[in-house]
């Protein structure tokens, strides 16, 4: 048998050394000779470059999410005394129905949380060598069943106007804090960016060693910006406003030259001492401000103060924008990156919803 082997080994190797394409056969010969594969180095190289592209498939954000679901899935198994692995559709029912119920120390989760859970779920699976089967019976009716009892529509954030904008802008200083702010709340409402599209930002294009979203270019007219999102790569043109008040751009270069931005990321921290530090800024500074300076403002004082700070986050600036261009749909849709016009109308909360009347226009 091992002669066989050896033979069956021998009658490959000029073929293998031929056709400049070895791999295939140096793993059939150790496989038959039963000794563990090792493939060579220049195969083993080529590995870690394919774990780096497939780490880069997901979103950073995206993979913290998914990993912050696993915790919570394996802790729930240590628990309730379930293996984590491998995936049990029975068990998984189990998990989302108890965390559509809730109890006296963990509240509720929403039907959206739960089920970005077994999104987060099935991509941790993957990552280990398993499969989840979302539509296995055990999943699927539960799932539905949480869905029919627990879903209410979606609690959107309010949108912020132009005119709310420029009064969130007049309650910052003019210190580097205020500069920094400023410049964020104007670009971010110009250009309907994301909270993470706007710290992800960079002076250039080469300065991207840790991962941001994107740079700028300021030009005469305006400044461009380009992001990489989740389907590639876009511009977003931002133009000059109608005063220095209100313009993002001169807002974004008074915060880069007074503040010494000339390269690295675009917005960070300023520090104890009021300098300017080097470290990259996070999303969730920007909801803080969207929320502070909004309650600043007065915007919607109508409501108590609790209902209030519940209203605004760093989306309430991209819908903001979608809700008081007065321009062709088409071209908020571009601004926002959607692929669609009808997504586009859900980010218009503001808008004059009966501006075009199809009842008069149908002649009633």
């Amino acid at each position: 048998m091992a002669d066989s082997s050896q033979n069956r080994a021998q009658n490959q190797l000029p073929a293998a050394a031929g056709d400049g394409d070895d791999l295939p056969d140096i793993v059939d010969i150790v496989l038959d000779m039963g000794r563990p594969a090792r493939p060579p180095a220049h195969v083993e190289a080529l590995v870690e470059t394919a774990r780096d592209y497939a780490s880069n498939a997901t979103a950073q954000n995206t993979r913290a999410a998914y990993a912050k679901d696993w915790a919570h899935y394996s802790s729930w198994c240590r628990r309730t005394g379930f293996e984590p692995l491998p995936p049990d559709a029975g068990t998984i029912g189990l998990y989302i129905s108890a965390c559509a119920a809730g109890d006296a120390r963990r509240p509720a989760l929403s039907v959206a949380t739960i089920e970005r859970r077994l999104s987060g779920l099935a991509w941790n699976f993957v990552r280990r060598g398993f499969a989840l089967d979302r539509a296995d019976r055990h999943i699927a009716t539960v799932l539905a069943g949480i869905r029919r009892k627990h879903a209410r529509p979606p609690r959107q954030k309010e949108a912020l106007l132009g005119a709310d904008v420029l009064a969130m802008t007049a309650t910052l200083g003019h210190d580097l804090r205020g500069l920094r702010d400023r410049a964020i709340l104007l670009l971010g409402f110009a250009g309907g960016l994301r909270r993470s599209e706007i710290v992800g930002l960079d002076v250039a294009r080469d300065d991207r060693a840790d991962g941001g979203s994107g740079w700028i270019e300021i030009f005469a007219p305006g400044v461009l910006v380009t992001l990489r999102g989740k389907t590639g790569w876009r511009e977003v043109e931002i133009g000059r406003g109608s005063s220095d008040q209100s313009c993002p751009v001169v807002a974004l270069e008074t915060w880069m030259r007074l503040g010494r931005i000339a390269r690295g990321p675009l917005f960070r921290r300023i520090l104890k001492n009021g300098r300017v530090g080097a470290e990259r800024l996070s999303d969730r500074h920007v909801a803080r401000l969207v929320k502070q300076t909004a309650l600043a403002a007065g915007i919607r004082a109508d409501l108590p103060d609790g209902e209030r700070a519940l209203l605004f986050a760093g989306h309430s600036l991209r819908s903001g924008l979608a809700s008081s261009a007065e321009i062709e749909e088409r071209y908020v849709q571009k601004q926002l990156g959607h692929a669609s016009a009808e997504m586009t109308r859900k980010y218009q909360r503001r808008r004059d919803r009966f501006r075009t009347n199809l009842t008069k226009a149908s002649g009633l």
